[in-house]
C-alpha cells in the first residue's frame, strides 16, 4: 500500500516539463489582479459550541453593540453568555473586473475558543480593503467540510470545524477599478521570470500579429503593442492570451511535507548513482494489569498491580543500489525498493542532496 501511495503521489504531481502552454496559463497581465478583503463579525445559530463569555469577552461586546444598533438596549452590567455565537473573521478575494451587485465566496474562521461553527450562520459584515473602505457585505449559511462527536471524554473529528466556507456569501458593493494596458501598449509578467521564456513569448506574438508587436523588457515583464479601441483591444487580448509558447526547462525540484509525509517531484528531477540503506527500529510497551485477591479472613486487601512488558525489535537494513535516474518512473522505483514511508524518505532524500547524488531543489514545508 505505502508503495502504490508514494508512486501514486509522485505521479499525480509529476509536471511536464517541455509541453507547450497557452500564454495565459504562464502569464497574466499587469494590473489584473484579485484584492483581498477583511472583516470581523458573528456567526450566530450555535448548538451551545460557540464562544465563552469568561475567556472571550470581546464577543460579549460585539452582541451587545449589535443589539444596540438594532434597537435593542442592554441595561449596563448585563452579562450576556454568548454559548450559541462566535467571534469570527470573514476573508473573501475580489476578482479583477467585479461589479457592484456580483457574488463571491467568502471563508469563516473563528477567533476565540468555539468548539465548531457547524449549522451557523453569519450576521451582515463588512468587508473591507486595504485602504479601509468596504467593497463587500458577507451573509449567510457557513458550511463546515467536516464532522465531529464527543461523548464520555472520547473525541472523534473529521477535518477541522472551526472554519468554513459561504458560496456566494459576499455581494460586491464598490467596484475596484482595473486598467488593462497603458495607452497603446498592454504589459505581460510571467510567472516565473525566465529569460528563455520571455523570448520565447515575444516570437509567439510576432510571428502572430507581426514584428515589432512584443518586446521583452526583462525576464518577467512583456510589453506588447495593442488597439486602442476597447472591443478591439478585447479581441486581440482573446487572440493573444490563446498562443502556445514552449516554456524553458524547469528546475529540478523535490517538496517534502514533514507533518504528512507527502512528497512532489517533478520530471526533471535525476540521481547520480548511490547506495542506500534503511533499517526500521520499533520498540513496544505492553502493560498487563493483575489483581492479587487475599485469603479469606486473612485481614488482607485486594491490590492491582502492572506488568510492564519492553520489547526492542530491530529489522536488519539492506543496502540497495540505486542506478543513474534519468525519469521519474526509474526513481519513484528505486526509492520504493528501499521500503522505506514517505516519513523516512525525508531523511533518505536530505541525505543523498548532502552526498550530491540527487541532483534537485529540496524543500521542506
Amino acid at each position: 500500500m505505502k508503495k502504490w501511495l508514494l508512486a501514486l503521489t509522485l505521479a499525480l504531481f509529476s509536471l511536464s516539463a517541455w509541453s507547450a502552454q497557452r500564454i495565459k496559463d504562464i502569464a497574466s497581465f499587469s494590473g489584473v489582479r484579485n484584492n483581498q478583503l477583511v472583516g470581523y463579525g458573528l456567526v450566530v445559530g450555535l448548538d451551545g459550541s460557540g464562544d465563552k463569555a469568561s475567556s472571550n469577552p470581546f464577543t460579549s461586546q460585539s452582541m451587545s453593540n449589535m443589539l444596540t444598533q438594532l434597537g435593542v438596549q442592554v441595561p449596563a452590567g448585563t452579562k450576556i453568555d454568548p454559548k450559541n455565537v462566535a467571534a469570527v473573521m470573514v476573508t473573501a478575494s475580489l476578482p479583477p473586473f467585479s461589479k457592484p451587485g456580483q457574488n463571491v465566496d467568502v471563508t469563516v474562521s473563528s477567533i476565540g475558543d468555539a468548539k465548531n461553527l457547524r449549522g451557523g450562520t453569519l450576521l451582515m459584515t463588512p468587508l473591507k480593503g486595504a485602504d479601509g473602505q468596504v467593497y463587500a457585505m458577507a451573509q449567510g449559511n457557513v458550511v463546515i467540510a467536516g464532522a465531529g462527536a464527543q461523548a464520555g471524554g472520547s473525541k472523534a473529528q473529521i477535518n477541522q470545524l472551526n472554519a468554513g466556507r459561504v458560496p456566494a456569501g459576499a455581494t460586491v458593493e464598490r467596484e475596484v477599478p482595473t486598467t488593462v494596458g497603458n495607452g497603446q501598449t498592454v504589459s505581460l509578467e510571467l510567472h516565473d521570470a525566465s529569460f528563455t521564456t520571455a523570448n520565447r513569448v515575444v516570437q509567439a506574438i510576432n510571428s502572430a500579429f507581426g514584428q515589432g508587436s512584443a518586446r521583452a523588457l526583462d525576464g518577467r515583464v512583456i510589453e506588447v503593442n495593442a488597439p486602442s479601441d476597447p472591443n478591439q483591444r478585447v479581441q486581440f487580448l482573446a487572440k493573444m492570451e490563446n498562443l502556445a509558447v514552449t516554456t524553458a526547462d524547469m528546475s529540478p525540484t523535490v517538496i517534502l511535507n514533514a507533518r504528512t509525509g507527502s512528497i512532489v517531484m517533478n520530471q526533471a528531477v535525476t540521481v547520480e548513482p548511490c547506495a542506500v540503506a534503511h533499517g526500521n527500529l520499533s520498540v513496544t510497551v505492553t502493560n498487563t494489569p493483575s489483581v492479587s485477591q487475599p485469603n479469606a479472613l486473612s485481614n488482607g486487601q485486594t491490590t492491582t498491580t502492572n506488568q510492564a512488558d519492553i520489547q526492542i525489535n530491530q529489522d536488519g537494513g539492506r543496502m540497495i543500489n540505486v542506478p543513474k535516474g534519468t525519469n521519474l518512473s526509474q526513481i519513484v522505483k528505486a526509492l520504493n525498493a528501499v521500503g522505506a514511508t514517505p516519513q523516512d524518505l525525508l531523511a533518505i532524500l536530505q541525505a543523498m542532496k548532502a552526498a550530491g547524488s540527487l541532483k534537485a531543489d529540496l524543500q521542506v514545508i
